[in-house]
């Protein structure tokens, strides 16, 4: 299953900033929305939260990337199924864009059941980028 979330344009932001700062997983906690996760926990490559009323656990692991267009994160153990996140940045005339990419290996049972929370986590999440960079 694959989701793209909207794109976002930052205004007068570099990717180098972009990148820097989504490439620490203690940063990842400032696009999540707050009244959705819970348990939050984070170490210098690795993040994890419980989501839907502490339900589902999500585990991320910093996966390289292409600095500073790409951040690559991977599911955890904790993860209820193998996923890839990627998040892309682009620079154009001192704006930066980006979006966020999920291919995860989702069952057609389960994907019916996640795949619209997932597409409107990743847009809240592209949402709260744009906020954290307009401050």
């Amino acid at each position: 299953m694959k989701i793209k979330s909207k794109d976002v344009t930052l205004s007068n932001v570099s990717s180098e900033s972009v990148f820097e700062f989504l490439s620490k997983p203690v940063n990842i906690e400032h696009l999540l929305p707050k009244n959705q996760i819970s348990d939050w926990k984070f170490s210098e490559t690795d993040c994890s939260f419980k989501v839907q009323n502490g339900v589902v656990t999500i585990s991320l692991i910093a996966d390289g990337g292409e600095k500073p267009n790409k951040i690559n994160y991977k599911s955890g153990e904790k993860s209820p199924f193998p996923f890839k996140l990627s998040i892309n940045i682009n620079e154009n005339n001192g704006n930066t864009s980006g979006y966020l990419e999920f291919d995860g290996e989702v069952n057609m049972s389960l994907k019916m059941l996640v795949k619209k929370p997932l597409i409107n986590l990743f847009n809240d999440m592209a949402d709260e980028l744009h906020k954290h960079f307009a401050n």
